[in-house]
């Protein structure tokens, strides 16, 4: 009786030692709540494959750290347990298996297989056609937006004097055609694929994140310290100004982190001349604007 007493003890003792993986932490967590592995996914909107390696601790299966420690913390507050706890635990087993070394947290996406990696020519080659259009765009606007084409144009038009319709031709000036974006407008973000992100502030306070699925919007608030915006995908999102759209965020595939999305940051990005719509210095736009 005793012999069978001692070895339940050793059984339970057991399985507690095993339960020290954030994988099993987490599946325990969730069959205690009587869950499957598809509801969290429904509720979290995180894919069901992503949830099941961090079950199985399959870390080379994730797209990467990053997303690995976030998609943990959210699986933790869905059923309970801390996601400062879980977020560390990872993390150190993150390092333990080396996971560290291929795939820091400010890196994009890394295929798994390093086959799927491109030869240097190709890549050479498309560096390369990125760099002409990016010339080529450069020469267009400042060939379009000339001031001085736009008269020789127009040189043959019939003046009427005292129009008032021509003033602003006669002194050089050109009216634009709308109003001017505002850096105090409404930033949107818009998922045109299905794409993870985080929106912060400038002190690193989370405002926003999730997965969002094809169509579906978020707003940047209006009152939100510096936001900025963390996504491996920033090719998927639209951003629009009040309901304009501005240059996107990045290129396919390439994580970007601490980017500015507020109106004053966009408008910035998007100007080469440095100045914000209203000419002035698109730094002090940004601290009034922080005022």
């Amino acid at each position: 009786m005793a012999e069978e007493i001692d070895a339940e003890e050793t059984d339970s003792e057991n399985a507690e030692l095993n339960l020290h993986s954030t994988g099993d932490m987490l599946r325990h967590a969730r069959e205690q709540k009587n869950l499957g592995i598809e509801d969290i996914a429904k509720t979290t909107r995180i894919p069901q494959r992503h949830l099941e390696s961090i079950e199985s601790g399959d870390f080379a299966a994730l797209p990467g750290r990053t997303y690995a420690i976030g998609f943990a913390k959210s699986y933790a507050r869905t059923v309970g347990l801390s996601e400062v706890t879980i977020g560390s635990q990872l993390r150190e087993e993150m390092d333990d298996q080396g996971h560290s070394a291929y795939e820091p947290e400010t890196s994009g996406y890394s295929p798994a297989n390093p086959s799927n990696i491109p030869p240097k020519p190709l890549a050479w080659t498309a560096a390369g056609i990125g760099i002409v259009l990016l010339i080529g765009f450069a020469v267009w606007r400042t060939l379009f937006f000339e001031p001085g084409n736009l008269m020789d144009s127009d040189a043959d038009t019939e003046f009427v004097e005292g129009s008032s319709d021509t003033d602003g031709i006669l002194d050089g000036t050109i009216e634009p055609d709308g109003p001017a974006l505002s850096p105090t407008g409404t930033v949107t973000l818009t998922a045109t694929e299905t794409v993870w992100l985080k929106i912060y502030d400038e002190a690193g306070e989370r405002l926003f994140e999730k997965e969002m699925a094809v169509g579906e919007q978020y707003a940047v608030p209006a009152d939100a310290n510096g936001p900025q915006i963390l996504t491996g995908r920033p090719d998927a999102l639209t951003v629009t100004i009040d309901g304009k759209v501005v240059p996107p965020l990045g290129s396919a595939d390439r994580t970007i982190k601490d980017v500015g999305i507020s109106a004053a940051a966009l408008l910035a990005r998007a100007d080469p001349s440095g100045l914000s719509p209203n000419g002035s210095d698109p730094s002090t736009t940004t601290q009034n604007i922080n005022q």
